[in-house]
């Protein structure tokens, strides 16, 4: 039977802080010598997450998302649905 893996503190801050820059989970992988799966499961014990990707607005696209009076924005339109999906997942046990 395969042995548990001892992650050291230091491979933890090595996941937390590549990914907080954006990296992959494959690039972190390669750094730390393991494999891709390995690393996204230890990263998502961690919390370790991507920053968020903002979309880039169109003069255009700032008047109208101002304007009180516009249109109902499309079923996950990139900023309704990065309102619901950037903020990392509450911490503690959901009852």
């Amino acid at each position: 039977m395969a042995q548990a893996r001892q992650w050291s503190a230091v491979a933890d801050r090595v996941i937390c802080e590549m990914r907080g820059g954006g990296e992959t989970w494959a690039a972190i992988g390669r750094t730390l010598g393991l494999s891709r799966s390995t690393v996204i499961e230890r990263g998502r014990r961690l919390r370790a997450v991507a920053p968020p990707i903002r979309p880039v607005l169109r003069n255009e696209e700032e008047e109208m998302l101002a304007d009180p009076n516009r249109p109902p924005l499309r079923a996950g339109h990139p900023l309704t649905w990065g309102l619901l999906m950037d903020e990392p997942f509450p911490e503690g046990e959901i009852k």
